[in-house]
């Protein structure tokens, strides 16, 4: 089989040490891919749909796996599809649920999934009049894609006023953020659920926890991610059952209503409190670093079981009984501005983990940096502590300038 994955993450890269296990894959390529996507094949230097829908016909691909969300509402599935091309992930249609939080919020709420209240606001001078009247915290979007970024929690008014004024009027996310969502605060813990998406059902994974804040302690900006674990130490079965009644299962009416019918993966972003889980936003795609800590631990054949979403078949998911861990380590300065080109040393040091390249590239015999997420240490075990110590033990050889990492990912 020759495959084709769309996207240069951590995410992509675990993709493709997942399918490198498949003996039936015979060629993969990556658009545009990174320094450990490039040990398991080609990184191609094309991101205008077209040229990947004109590659992947030439290179009689037989499955492209998307990743990025911004491809995903672009339209690559539609196109992909319109050329008689195999591939997994939402249509245009579909994506809409990730590509424009005012539109999900609605869909939410007319469906009676459970989830925070809140307001959608095209209006600046409606949206600071509102404020006016407000209990804080609250919790304000941008409406569109802001990678992962565009999501502010306003401790009291005046910041409040400051973001909404950044995202409507200085549009620092650009028109992301003309639109947005302002909602009530919800006190609890996250989790994150990713379902495998056949057409007709939704098949869920383990959950996993995300640590989205930069700093230790769960502090500071919200970033891409800043390590992961799963299975979720803190989601209990109660709250898996719980899941399914008032979220997933109005989830999967409102799609089949609307016709949202597609083939792919769909995230499920969770806030649970003392009145159970509530519904903070969809991904319509994989997450990251989720899918890092999924994939060791997923049996099935990963091949095999999209091909059956594809073909509309019925999905037993299977996973290991053990724990995994990502671990982040990023460039000094990120979320915000940080510089690129710095060498990474030390990967012949590691011993027990999975070193899984996300913003890096190969040039000159090394490997340089070229993002803020840089890499990914990723490791399995019997017990979450000892996956925890794995990662950070391996952690310690890695080294670029001005890298960090958060030092309590798997603790709490």
């Amino acid at each position: 089989m020759r495959i084709l994955i769309i996207g240069n993450g951590g995410r992509e890269a675990a993709f493709a040490k997942k399918l490198s296990e498949d003996s039936r894959v015979t060629q993969m390529f990556f658009a545009k891919g990174n320094a450990t996507t490039e040990k398991y094949g080609k990184n191609i230097s094309l991101s205008d749909i077209k040229d990947l829908v004109d590659f992947a016909k030439k290179e009689s691909i037989d499955l492209t796996i998307v990743g990025p969300e911004a491809y995903l509402v672009e339209g690559i599935v539609d196109e992909f599809k319109k050329a008689g091309l195999k591939i997994f992930g939402p249509d245009k249609n579909a994506a809409k649920l990730e590509g424009s939080k005012a539109y999900s919020k609605k869909f939410m709420q007319d469906y009676g999934i459970k989830t925070a209240s809140g307001r959608i606001f095209n209006s600046y001078i409606e949206a600071r009049e509102y404020l006016d009247n407000q209990n804080f915290p609250l919790i304000i979007k941008a409406s569109g894609l802001a990678q992962g970024k565009g999501v502010v929690l306003a401790n009291d008014k005046d910041e409040a006023l400051k973001t909404i004024h950044d995202f409507m009027i200085d549009k620092i996310y650009g028109d992301a953020g003309i639109q947005i969502v302002v909602e009530d605060y919800l006190r609890g813990f996250e989790a994150s659920i990713i379902c495998f998406s056949n057409g007709n059902d939704l098949y869920p994974c383990l959950p996993a926890k995300d640590y989205k804040k930069v700093g230790n302690g769960n502090r500071g900006a919200n970033t891409g991610g800043m390590g992961s674990v799963a299975p979720s130490p803190e989601f209990t079965a109660e709250h898996f059952e719980d899941f399914k009644t008032n979220i997933l299962q109005p989830t999967l009416n409102g799609m089949r209503d609307k016709g949202l019918r597609f083939t792919g993966f769909i995230f499920f972003g969770l806030l649970v409190t003392d009145k159970g889980c509530h519904l903070l936003e969809y991904n319509m795609r994989s997450g990251d670093p989720e899918t890092q800590v999924i994939l060791p631990l997923l049996e099935n054949n990963l091949i095999d079981t999209i091909n059956d979403c594809i073909d509309g078949k019925e999905i037993e998911l299977k996973f290991k009984n053990e724990s995994a861990v990502c671990l982040v380590m990023a460039s000094g300065g990120y979320p915000g501005k940080y510089e690129t080109g710095f060498q990474i040393t030390g990967m012949d040091k590691v011993s027990g983990s999975d070193v899984i390249f996300a913003g890096a590239t190969q040039r000159a015999g090394g490997i340089y940096t070229t993002g803020g997420r840089v890499i990914n240490v990723v490791a399995t075990a019997p017990t979450l502590e000892e996956a925890r110590q794995k990662v950070y033990r391996d952690a310690l050889p890695l080294h670029f300038d001005y890298a960090f990492y958060r030092e309590d990912i798997a603790q709490f």
